[in-house]
This record gives structure tokens, C-alpha cells and sequence, in this order.
């Protein structure tokens, strides 16, 4: 059938659903040359900010490793003690270098696509050993994407680097005529301006690499119409299955509903189509309650439930039809019908009186005021 053809196209932008089993799955968009950009930027500044400590600390390093006592070089042990104290002392040199390209290392690994903890992700892909996977990918839009921007790095930085030549060209071969400390000093000057200038060409590698990145994820986990429908049925049920489960819902309510009419004080009918069961409690100071209202084959079942409890029963049609319509079962009636409910309990509170031999029978209640916007007709 057309609609379960899998060659159908993916032309459909993921759903959330889909995005998010995706990102269950380690599947997010990632940009290599945004880390490296951002490491090394890192990097060359980091030089600048931590130079005079790292000056320092190597100054000292080969001070004391290029100065050694005759006694302690007889020593045998002390070239291992040596070591341990030098690989020390060249840890805590580097180590603000370390923390802040550590950081930055993370920072920018998660700058696309977000953090996320995922041991999906680390487990082996047997489909990845595939030829003809294999053969696919390499042949693939982002292959062919590799391979520009292999060529575009190889051209910006290549021509960066020949600008900074040209640049410092002169200074270095001045360095040659200066003293050696200031050679030395001069010499990891331009380095470090050399190196910065080369990470900040990555700049613009990275600024097409993160959107083709984004777009490409984007793309890879487009759907056909017929997975969103799939997808739709798996999380929101089949229509049968939800009908299904509406009816039982509603007969629960029902069954819930018809329990609370022998409890009631009054049952309003139409006579006909409309049952209303109301409640008051003259301990409250609440209105009256709606506990049960039906129409036809459930008005009927309201009026034998309250025939059977001895719930009086009281004609009122309109009354009827505006309590039911304007009322949810649980809720207390509206404002405007507080007068035309208050008419009717009295009456049925009068008629329990008169069947204990209290008080003379009252008069039925003919006419009851309904508001205009409450009336149902």
C-alpha cells in the first residue's frame, strides 16, 4: 500500500517526539570545528594571560635541572626524586593553562546541540561496519561537506599564515643581531601573535560548519507523513482504542452519578426527556448541588433511582431543562435559579412535614422565575 511504502519521501520537519528519542539516543548536532576553533583561541590566548607565570615556573624548571651538584649526580637516587619534583612543579605551571582549556574544551562541545549524558551513544553500531553503508557515507552531502571545508582550512589558514609571514618576517630576522635574552623573549612574542592569528582563522570555518551542522542534524531526522501518522497513533492511541476508553469513562460516571440520586432531596423532571437530582444542605451555607442529571433513557433511570429511595419528584420543565444545561453534576446551581430551586425545596420540605401529620399539604408549584439567559427552551 502507498501508505506503508517505505521509498515515501522525507519531506516532513521532525516532531518533538522524534527529537527528543533522538537526543535519548546520543543523536545531536555537533561541531568539531567550533571545538577546535575554541580550543585554540583558548590556547593562544591563554599564553598571553599566564605568560609571566609560565616564564617563571620554566625559567626555574631549567634552573634547577641544568644546575645540578657534583654529589647529587653520583647520586642514584636523585634523578628519580628530580623528576617527580620537575613533572610537579611543570603540572602547576601549566595548570591554570590546563583548567581553562579544559573548560573552554567543554563549553564548546556542548555550544551546539546542548549537554547531554547518554550511554546509548557509547554503545557499539554494528550498521556502521556495513560496505555499503560505508560506501554510502562516503559518497554523502556530508562528505562532500568534509571535503570543502578540508579545502577551505587548508586555504584560510595556509593564506593566513603567509600573511603573518610576511608580517614578522622582518622581526625575525632581526632576531638574530639582539642579545639572547631578548631574542628569546622577542622570538616567543611573535610566536604567540602568530598563533593567535592562525586559531582566529578558524573562525570562519566554524562559522559554516555550526549551521550546516544544525541543518544537517535537522535533515537526517526528517520523517515521511506516514511515520508522523505512526507516531501520532503510538502516543496519542488508535481512535477505536480511545473510543473505546471514552465509553468506559463515561458509563464510570454514570454508574458514580446514579449512586449520589438516593441522596438527593429532589428530583426536577421535564417530564419527559430532562432529570435534574439536587442536594441542599441547610448546615452549609452553599447552594444547592446538581448530583445527577440525564436526559431520555438516563432521565428515566434518575426518576426510577429516586422512585425506588423515595425521592419526591417534582414537575418543572423549564427549571429542568436550565438546571441541566447550565449546570455540570458536582457544581452548585447558578445564581439566577437560586429563587426557582428555593421554591421547589420548600415545597418538598412542606410535603415531608405534612406526611409525618405536621402542617396542612401544600400547594403544588405551578410557575417558577427563570432568568431569561437561563431559560432552555
Amino acid at each position: 500500500m502507498a501508505e506503508n511504502d517505505s521509498s515515501q519521501e522525507k519531506t516532513e520537519q521532525p516532531t518533538p517526539r522524534k527529537l527528543e528519542k533522538a537526543r535519548e539516543e546520543g543523536q545531536l548536532p555537533r561541531s568539531r570545528e567550533l571545538n577546535t576553533m575554541a580550543v585554540l583561541l583558548a590556547g593562544a590566548a591563554g599564553f598571553f594571560f599566564f605568560q609571566t607565570t609560565i616564564g617563571d615556573g620554566m625559567a626555574r624548571l631549567f634552573r634547577g635541572n641544568f644546575s645540578v651538584h657534583r654529589d647529587e649526580a653520583l647520586d642514584a637516587t636523585f634523578m628519580l626524586s628530580a623528576l617527580k619534583a620537575s613533572a610537579l612543579d611543570a603540572l602547576l605551571t601549566f595548570l591554570p593553562l590546563l583548567i581553562m582549556l579544559w573548560v573552554v574544551a567543554i563549553l564548546s562541545s556542548i555550544g551546539v546541540g546542548g549537554l547531554l549524558l547518554s550511554g546509548k551513544a557509547l554503545m557499539p553500531k554494528f550498521s556502521r561496519m556495513n560496505p555499503l553503508q560505508g560506501l554510502k557515507r562516503m559518497f554523502s552531502v556530508k562528505s562532500l561537506m568534509e571535503l570543502v571545508k578540508a579545502v577551505l582550512k587548508t586555504v584560510v589558514v595556509g593564506g593566513v599564515a603567509w600573511l603573518v609571514l610576511m608580517q614578522v618576517l622582518d622581526d625575525l630576522l632581526a632576531i638574530s643581531h639582539e642579545p639572547l635574552r631578548p631574542g628569546v623573549a622577542h622570538a616567543l612574542s611573535i610566536l604567540a601573535w602568530s598563533f593567535l592569528f592562525l586559531a582566529a582563522s578558524l573562525i570562519l570555518i566554524a562559522l559554516v560548519d555550526v549551521p550546516f551542522q544544525i541543518y544537517d542534524h535537522q535533515k537526517n531526522l526528517r520523517m515521511t507523513k506516514q511515520e508522523i501518522k505512526d507516531e501520532f497513533k503510538e502516543t496519542e492511541g488508535k481512535p477505536e482504542v480511545k473510543r473505546r476508553i471514552r465509553e468506559l469513562q463515561m458509563d464510570m460516571a454514570q454508574r458514580r452519578m446514579l449512586q449520589e440520586v438516593p441522596k438527593a432531596d429532589v428530583v426536577i423532571t421535564n417530564p419527559t426527556h430532562y432529570s435534574v437530582a439536587l442536594k441542599y444542605d441547610p448546615d452549609s451555607d452553599g447552594a444547592p448541588v446538581l448530583v445527577a442529571k440525564g436526559v431520555d433513557f438516563m432521565a428515566l433511570k434518575i426518576r426510577e433511582i429516586a422512585r425506588e429511595h423515595g425521592v419526591e419528584q417534582v414537575e418543572a420543565p423549564p427549571l429542568a431543562r436550565s438546571v441541566y444545561y447550565h449546570t455540570e453534576v458536582d457544581q452548585e446551581i447558578p445564581q439566577g435559579l437560586y429563587v426557582a430551586v428555593a421554591q421547589i425545596l420548600a415545597y418538598v420540605f412542606r410535603l415531608r412535614e405534612f406526611r409525618k401529620g405536621r402542617g396542612e399539604r401544600p400547594q403544588p408549584v405551578r410557575d417558577v422565575p427563570i432568568p431569561d439567559d437561563l431559560r432552555r427552551d
